[in-house]
């Protein structure tokens, strides 16, 4: 096809000879009979549905420039959308001056708390101090810490909205001995974990307190029906 394509042009006098390739370069050109400025391939089916006016392939999704939706009605059309509720119109809730959410804001009641109340605040709790409380004491102590956190990073956000230039030191200073409080917490219940782990295992192996085996049959043997009379006796 390279040679007789090359020598036809020739002939025709379409293209100069001078501008042609040489011609261990025509196997590599590929002309069509006729010259189009408008690419197409002969696999791709988009030109030809797009001059109909209408897309003829059926599992095509959304097409936003032939206008084409989902063949299949979504969950959210089957319900209606809310109307929104004007501010005349909504009922006015009840104002409660003891409400639980004031104890995320200082006693200022203002998103921004001032420096001197976040630098009043005592020394972190000790692993000592915390290892002589109960498990309902810790579990209050913790969320109390969370709470107090939670109410610092609202202010260190007021504080980055607003740009007041103070207060970031001591919110700093407060935080730290809070997540102390924390850590020390942990490290209590990871103790009493470990020694829980330690119990059970012993307590599997069959060691009992003072090196007695405590259990059914060696109560009943120790303890006899006499022994049981002479005592309500």
């Amino acid at each position: 096809m390279h040679r007789t394509v090359v020598s036809r042009l020739a002939r025709q006098g379409s293209v100069a000879l001078s501008e042609l390739p040489p011609a261990y370069l025509a196997p590599s050109l590929h002309f069509a009979k006729t010259w189009t400025t408008v690419q197409s391939s002969n696999f791709s089916t988009t030109p030809i549905a797009a001059g109909r006016g209408r897309d003829l392939n059926r599992t095509r999704g959304v097409s936003a420039i032939h206008r084409t939706g989902p063949r299949f009605k979504l969950s959210a059309s089957k319900y209606p959308l809310p109307t929104p509720v004007s501010p005349e119109e909504m009922k006015e809730r009840p104002k409660d001056a003891d409400h639980g959410l004031w104890a995320f804001f200082p006693p200022s009641r203002e998103a921004l708390s001032v420096p001197e109340f976040d630098a009043d605040f005592g020394r972190p709790w000790a692993i000592q101090e915390l290892r002589e409380k109960s498990w309902d004491d810790l579990h209050k102590l913790w969320w109390v810490c969370v709470k107090e956190r939670n109410r610092i990073a609202s202010g260190n956000y007021e504080r980055m909205r607003l740009k007041p230039g103070y207060g970031d030191h001591e919110a700093q200073a407060r935080d730290k001995a809070v997540q102390i409080t924390q850590k020390s917490i942990k490290h209590v219940l990871r103790e009493r974990w470990y020694a829980w782990e330690d119990a059970t295992r012993l307590y599997e192996q069959g060691v009992r307190p003072e090196g007695q085996e405590y259990g059914a049959d060696v109560m009943e043997e120790e303890i006899k029906p006499e022994e049981i009379k002479d005592t309500k006796a």
